[in-house]
């Protein structure tokens, strides 16, 4: 295989495996910046890819699977919501507490779709698709603008997001109850129904990022498909700063490891461990980095993981 070859081989088959781990990324961010820290993410990625590929399996319909799944993630992070928003629980103990329902919840509905396929004609939805003219690109063209339609929208995801954080009125509104809820709050912004509507939508997010898991990367039900996915996003999250725009570099980083590992492997004895140890490790070395530089821009929200009693003000 030539150099070139080798470029374009690593950095398409980045951005596939690193397109899950966009979506359950982008979500975080979005539940993170007001101020609620939900550890759930593998949680809800299982029940979103349960029921995503339970949907396309009985209906043989790939467009009700992903909403399906994306439901099933809103549903997830339903439960986190009502428990650390209505009830003020722990936000730890019911991000943990979720991610062990769902693995539950996978194992219990999937038992009778383990080895099950999808039909072709779902498979074939996910075909990729040129993009013309970007397409023709060298090394780029074929890496970007060659994928499959989950792929596009997560490019298209992750611009929208951070239009909507950094140049809307809402955007702004939302951090903010992130950084200081009170604040928020005496300002008239609902922070309750801003937490909540957040929190669905980075439950949604994850649950199309488990549905296609289970649909486009392994679509033949296994158990444990996500294969902690969820974790790796948690991480991306302090990875990329709490930044949408970097979460699409982090994201095709982290999966083009796990790509290069695979390739590897057939030239050096290297342990597939080690390369997926890798993201956990560089996410320890920018925390250590963050520590030191105190920049502003990349702290998390400074509520984050507090919760919020209005009577407290």
């Amino acid at each position: 295989m030539s150099l070139v070859n080798l470029i374009t081989f690593v950095l398409a088959g980045a951005v596939t495996a690193g397109t899950p781990l966009l979506f359950a990324t982008l979500g975080e961010i979005i539940t993170e910046k007001v101020g609620q820290l939900n550890l759930g993410v593998e949680g809800m990625m299982l029940i979103g890819a349960v029921i995503g590929f339970g949907a396309a399996l009985s209906t043989g319909n790939p467009i009700i699977g992903m909403l399906a799944g994306m439901l099933a993630g809103a549903g997830g992070a339903l439960i986190f919501a009502f428990l650390t928003i209505t009830l003020r629980a722990n936000q730890i103990v019911s991000g943990l507490s979720l991610t062990i329902f769902g693995t539950g919840f996978s194992s219990f509905l999937g038992q009778k779709m383990i080895g099950q396929a999808l039909s072709d004609s779902i498979r074939n939805s996910f075909k990729p698709i040129k993009i013309p003219l970007l397409g023709d690109i060298p090394i780029i063209g074929n890496a970007f603008f060659h994928q499959n339609v989950l792929v596009y929208a997560g490019y298209v995801t992750a611009v929208l997001i951070g239009l909507y954080m950094y140049k809307t009125r809402i955007g702004l509104s939302m951090r903010t109850v992130g950084e200081n809820p009170g604040a928020a709050d005496t300002a008239g912004i609902n922070v309750t129904m801003y937490k909540y509507l957040h929190i669905l939508l980075g439950g949604a997010l994850s649950g199309i990022a488990g549905a296609y898991m289970s649909m486009v990367t392994v679509p033949s039900w296994q158990e444990g498909v996500t294969g902690g996915r969820g974790w790796i996003a948690v991480a991306l999250v302090i990875f990329v700063t709490w930044n949408p725009y970097k979460a699409m570099l982090g994201s095709y980083f982290f999966g083009g490891l796990g790509i290069l590992g695979l390739y590897l492997q057939s030239y050096i004895p290297i342990p597939q461990s080690i390369f997926d140890m890798l993201p956990y490790l560089v996410t320890i070395i920018v925390l250590i980095m963050i520590s030191i530089k105190k920049s502003k821009e990349n702290q998390p929200p400074k509520a984050l993981g507090e919760p919020y009693f209005r009577e407290e003000r």
